[in-house]
C-alpha cells in the first residue's frame, strides 16, 4: 500500500514543465496576494504620517506621499507627551505579565502535578470564566478595585489595578496546565528519586522544559495589556498615569491627523519589534502543546 501523502497537484503532474509553470505561479501569486493584503495597512499608516495634512484627506488618496516629511513623528513625539505615556505602558504591561507568569505557572502547575482536593471543580470554575463577555465583568471589577475588600483601599490611578486583575487569565492557566500535563512522567519520577521537592522540581525541572509555552503566554499578556482601552480608561483618571492606548484617545482632540497618525505608529512599534525578536519561540510554543512528549 503506498503511503506517500495525498496533495492537490500530483507528483507526476508537476514533474512536468506546465504543470511545475502552474503550480509556481499560482504559489508565487497566492503568496504576494496576502503579503499585500497584510503588510499595505501597515505601509498606509508609516507612510500617512509622512504626508501633509491636505495630502492625507485627498481624494482619491496618493499611495507615494507628495514629499517625505518627518514632522508628523516629531511632533507627535513632542506634542502628545509619548514618552511617558510609552513609560506608563511599560510599566503596566510588564508588571502584569511578571504577576501573570508567576502566579498562573505555579496555579496551573498545582492543579497539574500536585492533584489538589476539588482540583478538577476548581479549574471547571475558572474554566466558566471564560464564558462570560468581558465586558459584563467591568463594573464588579470597577467597584473591586475602587474598594478592595477587607483593606478598604482604593487602585484607582494605580498600576496594581492593572496588574492584579491581569493575573486572573484563565485562558492562560489552562494553556500552562495542558503543557505540564504532556511533560513526561519518568523525568517528574527521576526529580523524585533524586529528592526534589515539588518547588525543586518545578523550578529545575519543569521550568526549562517550558520555555516556548511560557513564551507564548508572555506575548499573550503583553499584548493585552498593551492593546487593551477601557479598562485603563476607567482606572486612571490622571491623564500623566494613563497608558499610550487611552493618550491617544484622549489627546486627539485638537491634534493634526498626521500627528495622530505618526503616534499610532509610534505605539505599534514595540509589539512589531517583540514578535519579530520573539516569533521563533511563539511559533515553538503553539507546536509544543500539539504533541505529547
Amino acid at each position: 500500500m503506498s503511503t506517500a501523502p495525498r496533495t492537490l497537484v500530483s507528483p507526476a503532474a508537476l514533474a512536468r514543465p506546465r504543470g511545475k509553470a502552474v503550480y509556481w505561479t499560482v504559489f508565487t501569486g497566492t503568496l504576494l496576494l496576502f503579503t499585500l493584503a497584510f503588510l499595505f495597512p501597515v505601509y498606509w499608516m508609516a507612510t500617512g504620517a509622512m504626508k501633509s495634512p491636505d495630502e492625507v484627506a485627498r481624494t482619491p488618496p496618493t499611495l507615494v506621499p507628495d514629499s517625505w516629511r518627518l514632522d508628523g513623528y516629531t511632533d507627535a513625539w513632542e506634542l502628545m507627551d509619548l514618552p511617558v505615556h510609552l513609560g506608563n505602558t511599560v510599566i503596566q504591561a510588564a508588571g502584569a505579565w511578571l504577576l501573570q507568569l508567576v502566579l498562573c505557572t505555579a496555579a496551573a502547575y498545582a492543579l497539574s502535578r500536585l492533584r489538589p482536593a476539588f482540583g478538577k471543580v476548581i479549574l471547571g470554575g475558572i474554566l466558566a470564566t471564560l464564558m462570560v463577555p468581558a465586558q459584563a465583568l467591568v463594573v464588579p471589577k470597577y467597584l473591586t478595585v475602587a474598594d478592595l475588600p477587607l483593606i478598604h483601599t482604593s487602585l484607582l490611578n494605580d498600576p496594581l489595578g492593572i496588574w492584579l486583575p491581569a493575573v486572573a487569565n484563565a485562558f492562560n492557566l489552562y494553556l500552562l496546565k495542558r503543557f505540564f500535563d504532556r511533560v513526561p512522567r519518568d523525568v517528574l519520577e527521576a526529580a523524585e528519586i533524586d529528592g526534589a521537592g515539588p518547588l525543586r522540581i518545578l523550578w529545575s525541572v519543569v521550568l526549562p522544559m517550558s520555555r516556548p509555552v511560557l513564551g507564548v503566554v508572555s506575548i499573550f499578556a503583553l499584548v493585552a495589556v498593551w492593546q487593551d482601552f477601557l479598562w485603563p480608561l476607567m482606572v486612571f483618571s490622571d491623564t500623566d498615569k494613563q497608558p499610550i492606548s487611552v493618550a491617544l484617545v484622549q489627546l486627539s482632540q485638537n491634534i493634526p491627523l498626521t500627528v495622530l497618525i505618526a503616534a499610532m505608529v509610534i505605539a505599534s512599534i514595540p509589539m512589531v519589534v517583540m514578535f519579530l525578536v520573539f516569533q521563533r519561540h511563539i511559533i515553538a510554543g503553539i507546536s509544543a502543546g500539539s504533541t505529547k512528549g
